[in-house]
């Protein structure tokens, strides 16, 4: 939306979306679906495994919040202001951030990425998502179901901005959406301890830094 990269795009506010379970301290930041899969799902077959973040962090419940931009924007030739979400954080701590760095899933192939290339996911249809590791087969059905050729209605918990939280009750676990234009870069917020207290992805945006 902002293209323009001389243009600054102001945080207007920051806003709680939801809390989430990670009872297994192993997170997913991956899509819930993925459109390359389709075929997979229809089919019940194994499909590609989650992209799983090396880091661990403590079991527990946290924040996941949105940060609302503001900036011009241009649509069919004509300039327009408009306010949509930049980024979207789990907070894992309050403690101050005191240093950043990308958040690498256990999978990706660090030494095979060419100059200029950063490991991130993609979002065909741009969604994200925020998910316990451990419930992630359970958590992620609902949007992988299909029944004669259609796919499942979900019980899903409505939030900001179109997005969804899914919930394992017998793991106590959760799955939250949030939007990802084109896919989404995570990066790890450290602090001076070097324990991880926020992990943000930033949403079509691939060159902005945390």
């Amino acid at each position: 939306m902002y293209d323009d990269p001389t243009t600054p795009v102001v945080v207007t506010r920051i806003e709680e979306m939801t809390e989430m379970r990670v009872p297994s301290g192993r997170l997913v930041v991956d899509v819930p679906w993925d459109d390359d899969d389709t075929y997979r799902y229809a089919r019940g077959v194994p499909t590609r495994p989650p992209r799983e973040l090396a880091v661990r962090i403590p079991p527990g419940v946290y924040r996941v919040e949105i940060a609302w931009t503001a900036g011009p924007y241009e649509f069919f030739g004509e300039r327009f202001d408009g306010v949509e979400c930049a980024a979207t954080r789990l907070c894992v701590s309050d403690d101050p951030v005191a240093g950043w760095e990308m958040g690498v899933g256990v999978v990706d192939d660090v030494d095979g990425l060419r100059p200029g290339e950063v490991p991130r996911f993609g979002a065909d249809a741009n969604a994200g998502c925020f998910a316990d590791a451990g419930a992630w087969t359970t958590l992620c059905a609902p949007f992988r179901t299909r029944v004669d050729g259609r796919w499942e209605p979900r019980d899903r918990g409505r939030l900001p901005d179109g997005c969804e939280r899914i919930s394992d009750e017998s793991r106590q676990a959760d799955l939250v959406t949030f939007t990802a234009q084109s896919g989404g870069v995570v990066w790890l917020g450290r602090t001076a301890t070097g324990d991880v207290a926020t992990i943000v992805v930033t949403s079509g945006m691939t060159g902005a830094k945390a």
